[in-house]
């Protein structure tokens, strides 16, 4: 019985998907898991060598978007189709080791109390331009004084969690950057863990700083919304149990 699935969206790593995905495997070894790589609507090969590894391995399913649909999308499909409980997702340019797999779905899978929803990877020693770096940084400071989720670093792509918590979030274009705030929102505890970044070693980003920043504020400000517009109910007594049992005259 798989209980962990792992859930990485991909658009045009052809030079990044073998290594990525053999390193995947060796970090899962001796787990009941799966691999499933969501092609985001690649005009290369990504999809022949992910389904070159899937023959190899008997452990890589293959899902494709006709056209990209952003990673958000790509996540929230792999997440639907996955097999186990507890999902894992890195990003699928190689820069997220697979070695840090461990560190989020142990946790998660060994969790007893039930209360765990979500463990969230926060790099250290990133090995991106000074651009990216200072852009996260500003954009990490202004979320987290806005909404108070306790990260510093949303944006990378390392997390773990529960499938069934996170298919109970509210979906947006771009949740994946607020998770460890819609998981709070929803009354999960989180687990932060630091873990290694290293560089990219093929292609090139499909992101630019300009390009988040626009949708960003948006994004971060109907976050903010969610969450104060988020009401919990209080705890449902079954009726029965304070019914009065019929009595016989």
């Amino acid at each position: 019985m798989i209980e962990l699935s792992i859930v990485i969206p991909m658009k045009n790593e052809e030079g990044n998907v073998g290594p990525l995905l053999d390193g995947i495997v060796e970090a899962c070894a001796g787990e009941d898991f799966e691999v499933i790589v969501v092609n985001d609507g690649s005009t290369d090969a990504t999809v022949e060598r992910a389904l070159q590894v899937a023959e190899a391995t008997g452990r890589v399913r293959v899902l494709t978007h006709a056209s990209s649909g952003g990673q958000s999308a790509a996540v929230h499909s792999g997440v639907q189709a996955a097999l186990g409980r507890v999902i894992c997702t890195l990003d699928g340019d190689g820069q997220n080791p697979p070695a840090e797999l461990p560190k989020l779905f142990r946790p998660l899978l060994d969790d007893t109390t039930g209360r765990f929803g979500l463990v969230a990877g926060q790099r250290v020693d990133r090995q991106d331009t000074l651009s990216k770096k200072w852009g996260s940084k500003f954009a990490n400071g202004l979320r987290a004084r806005i909404l108070k989720d306790g990260t510093r670093d949303t944006g990378c792509g390392l997390k773990g969690f529960r499938r069934d918590a996170f298919l109970g979030l509210p979906y947006f274009d771009h949740m994946h950057r607020y998770l460890p705030a819609l998981f709070k929102r929803d009354g999960w505890e989180i687990l932060l863990v630091d873990v290694s970044h290293r560089e990219r070693q093929a292609g090139s980003s499909n992101y630019t700083n300009f390009r988040r920043a626009l949708v960003g504020i948006p994004d971060l400000l109907a976050v903010a919304w969610l969450i104060k517009r988020r009401k919990k109910a209080a705890p449902v007594e079954d009726a029965r149990s304070s019914r009065q049992e019929p009595t016989n005259v």
